[in-house]
């Protein structure tokens, strides 16, 4: 028998509340679990002190909600500038980048999460494909090798716009990174905006052995905006069938960082509307 999906919703949609707050309401919902971006609202994991990361370790234990631990946090780095640095800017920045990251991976450790999630960001201008694909993998080598020893996973994910922005991009990196740990995350809004020859479906099935972590939102081509279910154009029974037809175990996470201001009404609604197409009403 197939694992029934477990749905989660991420906090970056939450960011006019405050974490507890945020967590107490996913779980009130009926979400089986958290995706839970590190940032300066919720959680920085380069400040908050260790008695405050298992603090929420036991809230989540607590409201029976399984976890994964997201890093897209925007300004979380760089007050002025989105996403940065990355792993691809200059080695005295892109280090900031790995060491947030690993402590990321520590934070995951600590709370119990699954999978530590993370993209390449953006490439700074100049830096050629072959020298940005090799100081990337080099970077990913090196955190597989502290995530396999924290005991978690990475959810490499690739994101339009950014350095590794399809489906291309990561197999490309991944044949550089020959890592157990080092394993894929999955947007299906990402694949619907990038991949126009293969279905969602087609794309899970494809990656079905290195799917550790899954994102879903609804999406217009050609724009990248995560819209709430019914207001683009993906078809979900399908990718979600899909998801199921795998033996896919891992957390489905609501990604609408922009809800913010109805953030509990737009997580009722997401959830009733993914239990319904998992149903194939």
């Amino acid at each position: 028998m197939k694992p029934r999906l477990r749905f989660a919703f991420n906090t970056n949609g939450f960011l006019a509340h405050d974490l507890d707050s945020a967590l107490g309401v996913i779980a009130d919902l009926g979400y089986d679990g958290v995706a839970l971006t590190l940032d300066l609202t919720h959680l920085d994991p380069m400040r908050a002190s260790r008695a405050r990361v298992r603090a929420v370790g036991t809230r989540l234990r607590k409201l029976s909600l399984d976890a994964v631990v997201e890093t897209g946090g925007r300004y979380v780095l760089d007050r002025k500038k989105k996403h940065w640095p990355t792993l691809l800017s200059p080695p005295r920045e892109a280090r900031l980048r790995e060491r947030f990251l690993e402590r990321a991976m520590a934070v995951a450790e600590e709370i119990g999460a699954e999978v530590v999630s993370f993209w390449s960001g953006a490439a700074p201008r100049g830096l050629s494909q072959k020298a940005g694909l090799a100081r990337l993998s080099a970077a990913c080598r090196r955190l597989a090798q502290k995530a396999s020893r924290a005991g978690v996973a990475i959810g490499f994910e690739p994101e339009p716009g950014m350095f590794v922005a399809d489906m291309r991009g990561w197999r490309a990196l991944e044949k550089l990174v020959p890592d157990a740990s080092f394993a894929l995350t999955l947007d299906l809004g990402h694949v619907h905006l990038t991949e126009r020859r293969s279905s969602i479906a087609d794309v899970v099935r494809a990656n079905a052995s290195r799917l550790v972590n899954v994102h879903v939102e609804d999406m217009k081509r050609p724009r990248h905006e995560h819209l709430p279910f019914g207001e683009g154009e993906i078809e979900f029974p399908p990718a979600l069938a899909a998801l199921r037809e795998i033996g896919y175990a891992g957390l489905v996470s609501v990604e609408l960082s922009r809800q913010s201001h109805e953030a509990p009404e737009a997580a009722r609604r997401a959830i009733e509307f993914l239990r319904r197409m998992s149903r194939g009403d």
